[in-house]
């Protein structure tokens, strides 16, 4: 039985001397085709397919021998090592590193990478990476099978963006290409290949001190649902209290796409952009999507703009994750709720309102919160009544089905 595995990463660069070492001892040699047909692979090794990691892993850890895996690029960086390191196999993994595919994907393009987000794209999560290229200006995206760069282009349909694709890296049929988001589609790509998605503009500069995109970085206020300013006023639905109230019950978050329907003065969507959520924020109001896109250059965040009237205009919107409805009541309500979103937030002026918004919620197959909210701003001076606001905050969990 094998308690101990050798990794190598592989980028195409000759194997080095410890690489060398332990495949010509090796008795089992784990890898894609293209691994297995190595000249340093022995010849009386067995040889497995990686296709299940954790298949292979069970056949690893059963082997009586030395096995060795091969794998592309940096085998600890969304790679198998954390496979082959999970307590059931009882594996001591040894790494032979090798420069990263996304590494290598930035220096192809010769563009820094320490401000970039990194995510995997398969069929379970292509979506999500999807809205992290929506919300986020320079996203690398290692694909596979099936989410590939034209998925991708598709998916972001109405989002501008720069596609950086290199195929092959580390082969000698590596290239790269620079294609405009719509253009992707048109094209087939060779596998594996590694997106660097990029477009838009942010407030966070260079030369940060924490890879990826911090959350606060020191241009931008602390904190969020802050005050738009007196020379940006908003209704009283739109209240700093409330909006801080319903962004703690819709908790965006990376990955997700957030639905801000009745956007207005733009705050709450670019509140929920700074959590690393997707936004598209939608209104009727042409003015309601200029305040909402100066909104978000003030942030320095990414987010999408729709002018139309809810709900009709909700049909060609990609599936939310989270809504916030600021207006349209119960139609609204309705045509979210079919869309099936983890969670739904509004707010209802009335108990009789709030009373019809919580019963379409709850025949939309919704758990439904409602809370009376009461806020009084005093003036600091002399503590006097500056202004005072009540308004329903109603939530709705969708229910899991039962089985």
């Amino acid at each position: 039985m094998a308690d101990r595995v050798t990794v190598i990463g592989w980028d195409g660069s000759p194997l080095t001397a410890a690489a060398r070492s332990a495949l010509s001892a090796a008795t089992l040699v784990a890898g894609a085709a293209h691994h297995l047909a190595l000249p340093e692979v022995p010849p009386g090794a067995e040889r497995v397919r990686l296709g299940s990691l954790d298949l292979a892993a069970r056949r690893i850890a059963g082997h009586r021998g030395s096995p060795v895996v091969l794998a592309d690029g940096d085998p600890g960086f969304f790679g198998v090592v954390r496979t082959l390191r999970a307590p059931q196999h009882g594996l001591e993994v040894e790494v032979v590193p090798a420069v990263s595919a996304v590494a290598a994907a930035f220096a192809r393009a010769g563009m820094p990478w320490d401000d970039a987000q990194v995510v995997v794209a398969h069929s379970r999560t292509l979506r999500r990476a999807v809205n992290v290229c929506r919300s986020h200006p320079k996203v690398a995206v290692l694909t596979s099978p099936g989410a590939g760069p034209a998925e991708l282009a598709l998916l972001l349909d109405g989002v501008h963006r720069t596609f950086v694709i290199c195929e092959e890296l580390g082969t000698a049929r590596a290239q790269v290409t620079v294609l405009t988001s719509d253009k992707v589609a048109d094209h087939s790509w060779r596998d594996p290949n590694v997106v660097i998605v990029v477009g838009g503009t942010s407030a966070q500069g260079g030369g940060g001190w924490a890879a990826g995109r911090e959350p606060g970085y020191p241009s931008q206020p602390r904190g969020w649902a802050l005050p738009a300013g007196e020379d940006r006023p908003t209704a009283e639905s739109e209240s700093p209290r409330l909006r801080a109230a319903q962004l703690a019950r819709l908790g965006p978050r990376l990955g997700d796409l957030v639905w801000d329907i009745g956007c207005g003065s733009g705050e709450l969507s670019a509140d929920a952009a700074r959590f690393g959520a997707a936004v598209i924020a939608v209104d009727g109001d042409p003015a309601a999507c200029i305040r909402t896109d100066a909104a978000a250059r003030r942030h320095g965040v990414l987010l999408q703009t729709v002018h139309g009237r809810a709900p009709h205009v909700l049909e060609r919107l990609p599936e939310p994750d989270v809504v916030r409805i600021g207006g349209g009541g119960v139609p609204v309500v309705t045509a979210c709720a079919d869309r099936r979103p983890e969670r739904i937030v509004t707010h209802a002026s009335t108990r009789d309102e709030a009373e019809s918004i919580g019963a379409a919620l709850a025949e939309g197959g919704y758990a439904v919160e409602c809370a009376l909210l009461q806020s009084v701003e005093l003036d600091p001076g002399d503590w006097s009544e500056r202004e005072r606001s009540v308004v329903f905050l109603l939530a709705g969990h969708r229910r899991e089905p039962a089985f």
